[in-house]
């Protein structure tokens, strides 16, 4: 609880590639109506918009950062070993607009959320060089490649932890608002390949659990458009602002806030 007596709030904020867009409309609705937020724990695109908005940034340089974002700027072709592509030049991207930062320098907590290569286990990142936990937490296994952080390799979160409320509740938050971009569609003109798609999406989507323990679940309605486009941010901030305002009523009654 705060000194003021009302619950921590969180923000669980999960993967979905050039989907994360939407966590910035979500973001943009919640301050707008003044819901306060104690800390924020991101996975992959996620864990971008976190750290982003963590270290100080208001939703006019969000939007900003997400009409700039794309792949030539965050991936590079490599010798494939370990990825086709690497995300080493995220880290200095996302610099530009937040600065050289450790986690441990942010405004709120915040926790970017990754797996171990080797144990397949959710690793939460709470002190570190900022840029560099978002990087490993949005490296896709068998895409990107994994990020080596003291000795250790660490990929994507989305794979053991996609919505990741329990990070946000290991950081003291009481009440955890989660918003979830890996809704599945089927899409019947695939055929089979329809079918795995959808089962992917599934699995992925319930890693961690998060989308059943958030005490609010924000969807933005976003399963018809790709992972991959990024120029559709502005589409997917509309979407998120659309799916925020309509679980605000809940998120007032919840907290008894007005």
């Amino acid at each position: 609880m705060t000194k003021n007596g009302r619950p921590q709030i969180g923000l669980a904020l999960g993967g979905g590639v050039a989907r994360g867009a939407a966590h910035i409309g979500v973001l943009s609705v919640l301050i707008e109506a003044g819901v306060p937020i104690d800390c924020v724990a991101g996975t992959s695109a996620g864990s971008v918009v976190g750290a982003a908005y963590c270290a100080g940034l208001d939703a006019a340089k969000m939007r900003e950062m997400a009409s700039q974002m794309g792949w030539g700027h965050i991936a590079s072709p490599v010798w494939p070993q370990r990825g086709l592509v690497s995300f080493e030049r995220m880290e200095p991207w996302l610099e530009s607009f937040v600065g050289e930062l450790d986690i441990s320098d942010l405004a709120l907590p915040f926790a970017a959320v990754t797996t171990d290569v080797y144990t397949g286990k959710s690793v939460t990142h709470t002190r570190g060089r900022l840029a560099t936990a978002v990087r490993a937490s949005s490296s896709v296994p068998g895409v990107v490649e994994p990020v080596e952080i003291n000795g250790s390799l660490f990929c994507d979160g989305g794979i053991s932890d996609n919505l990741p409320v329990d990070a946000a509740r290991e950081l003291g938050a009481d009440y955890v608002i989660g918003v979830d971009l890996f809704a599945p569609e089927y899409d019947g003109r695939w055929g089979p390949l329809g079918l795995l798609f959808s089962a992917a999406e599934t699995l992925i989507r319930h890693a961690g659990g998060g989308v059943s323990d958030a005490d609010c679940l924000i969807v933005p309605p976003i399963d018809d458009y790709s992972f991959l486009n990024f120029n559709k941010s502005e589409t997917f901030i509309a979407l998120g602002e659309q799916a925020a305002r309509q679980k605000l009523p809940q998120i007032i009654a919840d907290l008894g806030l007005c």
